[in-house]
Order: structure tokens, then C-alpha cells, then sequence
């Protein structure tokens, strides 16, 4: 069987170099023939492309392509119709996998395929968060890395026929968010299966939380919410509200915790500053998901009554 891993990227070069060295150190079965790296560049400009044609022989697996910048829905359907494998792995340009990643990933879909008598199912990994760039890897697994999503392309594998009947991912999400867990709600109806697959641990690497990423932190919530909305359009119904928070009990929630809203990205700054000063840039940054999931609530209610929802 040859395995395609499809990797849209933008702008992640540093990260998307352990991501690579990663996958090409992994240790194959007999049920894996092969496998390739296709990757699509969305049009970076931090020297992606340049870079991976001069290192090309250092990753035999990768098939390089490239668009205009679109996103990531545009990417991870262009990476598809260029694979050649019937299984896609979907993977982020900035997940740093084991070495036993695809492996684990096959051994359990294989079972998961005899045990059903058909492909329609896929397997979520484990993905663990970390801010470690120097040893990604030794990140355990928390508690906040928990996830209850259906279907998320940080770390999943799927038959290719089954994901191309779904119809693959809607473009029209071009902002951050919502993409894959819309494609989830496709597959969902499709009756496709949801499979754990914890021993295909991939580590999420982020950068530790500094005060000016903040604006951007804002401005990513800004667009979940307008995602959020073209989300629910499509699939009207009461799960996706509670997925995307546009419920009375999120807003409530949010206000709540906030204080209305006196518990701001402003107030809690010096706060924030010295906990980062200290070496807990993790609290830091649960402490700062308050003031911006009551960003986010606020603004897709705010963009649900402009569109007269």
C-alpha cells in the first residue's frame, strides 16, 4: 500500500523542517509498500520553497507543490488530487511525529477495515501540544491536550475513495478555523467511523506565549467566528452551535467568567507579563483563552445579526 501525507504550509519553515526530518525517519511495515510527503506551499514568503529545493535529496519521500495563498481547505485539496496513494494521512506543517506514526495508523485502520467489511472509517492520533522546539518529543500528554473533535487534520488517516465521495473541503473557508470539522460533519452523515488511534502521536509544537502575540491571538478568533457562521449555515443544527459556541449558555458562560468583560486582554496583561516572565507561559496562556473565547462568543453573535441569523 503507498501512503500519501499530505502537509499544506505556510510560513512555518523552522517547524516544518523537524516535521519533515520526522517523517522520513519512520519505521515502515509490511503492509506499507511506501509512502510520499506531498506538500503544499501556500505561498510563503519566509523562504519555504527556496529552502526545500535546496535540501531536496535530504527527503526522498516529498513531492513539493505550491499555489497562491488560499488557505489551507485549497491546499489540503490540491495535496489530495496530486497523491498518488490510496490512503491520505493528513498531518500539519507544524506536527512533529514518532516513529512508529504510520505504522500505528495502518495496523489499527487495517483492523478497523476487517472488523467493518468496508473502508468507511478513519483514525485520529494523539496530538500533544508543546512549545519545546528543541525536543518536541518529550512533551507528555496533558489533560488540556484532550480533543472531542470529530475530525481534525492535525493527525488523521482515511481511505482516499471515501474522503474524495465526501467531496473533500470547502474552499470557502479561507479564514482560520472549521474547515476539517465541517468535512467531519460530511463524513459523519456518510456514516464513515470515527477510530481512536492513540499510539500515532504527533506533537503540536507552538511558540510559548509572548505579550505581542496577543493581536494576532484576537484577530484569529475574529475569524473562527466568521468561519463559525459558514459552518453553521451548512449544517444548521444544534451540535454544530454548541461546536462553534453560538448558544446563549456559551455568551452567559463567557460573560460570566469574564465578569462582563472586565477581565480583559488589557487587565489581565500584567498579570500575563509576570507569569511569562516566570516561566509559566502556559497558565499565561489558559488564563488568556477567558478574555478571548468572550472575543470570539461576542463577535459571532455580533457577525450572526449583521447576516440577520
Amino acid at each position: 500500500m503507498l501512503i500519501s501525507v499530505v502537509i499544506p504550509t505556510y510560513n512555518r519553515l523552522s517547524i516544518l523542517r523537524k516535521c519533515l526530518y520526522a517523517l522520513e525517519n519512520q519505521i515502515l511495515n509490511v503492509e506499507i509498500h511506501n509512502f510520499e510527503i506531498v506538500l503544499v506551499d501556500d505561498g510563503s514568503t519566509d523562504g519555504t520553497v527556496e529552502w526545500l529545493r535546496n535540501n531536496i535529496e535530504t527527503f526522498p519521500h516529498l513531492r513539493l507543490f505550491e499555489q497562491s495563498h488560499g488557505g489551507p481547505a485549497l491546499g489540503r485539496n490540491l495535496g489530495v488530487e496530486k497523491s498518488e496513494g490510496e490512503l491520505i494521512v493528513f498531518i500539519d506543517s507544524d506536527l512533529v511525529v514518532d516513529r512508529y506514526f504510520l505504522m500505528n495508523h495502518i495496523n489499527t485502520l487495517f483492523r478497523a477495515w476487517e472488523k467493518l467489511g468496508n473502508r468507511k472509517c478513519f483514525t485520529y492520533g494523539s496530538v500533544i501540544n508543546t512549545s519545546n522546539f528543541n525536543n518536541p518529543n518529550s512533551e507528555h500528554f496533558k489533560l488540556q491536550d484532550l480533543s472531542w473533535a470529530y475530525f481534525a487534520t492535525g493527525n488523521v488517516a482515511i481511505d482516499k475513495k471515501v474522503l474524495e465521495i465526501s467531496g473533500l473541503f470547502d474552499t470557502s473557508f479561507r479564514l482560520y478555523g472549521w474547515e476539517d470539522l465541517e468535512l467531519g460533519e460530511r463524513l459523519r452523515n456518510m456514516g464513515v467511523k470515527l477510530i481512536k488511534c492513540p499510539k500515532a502521536i504527533g506533537y503540536h509544537w507552538h511558540p510559548a506565549l509572548a505579550l505581542d502575540q496577543i493581536p494576532q491571538l484576537i484577530r484569529t478568533e475574529k475569524e473562527r467566528a466568521k468561519m463559525g457562521l459558514v459552518f453553521y449555515r451548512k449544517h444548521p443544527s444544534l451540535r454544530v452551535k454548541f461546536i462553534i459556541q453560538y448558544t446563549l449558555f456559551h455568551r452567559c458562560l463567557w460573560e460570566f467568567l469574564t465578569f462582563g468583560g472586565l477581565i480583559n486582554t488589557k487587565t489581565l496583561r500584567p498579570l500575563l507579563a509576570f507569569l511569562i516572565k516566570n516561566g509559566q507561559s502556559g497558565l499565561a496562556m489558559e488564563l488568556l483563552r477567558l478574555p478571548l473565547n468572550l472575543i470570539g462568543v461576542r463577535q459571532i453573535f455580533r457577525e450572526a445579526s449583521l447576516i440577520g441569523l
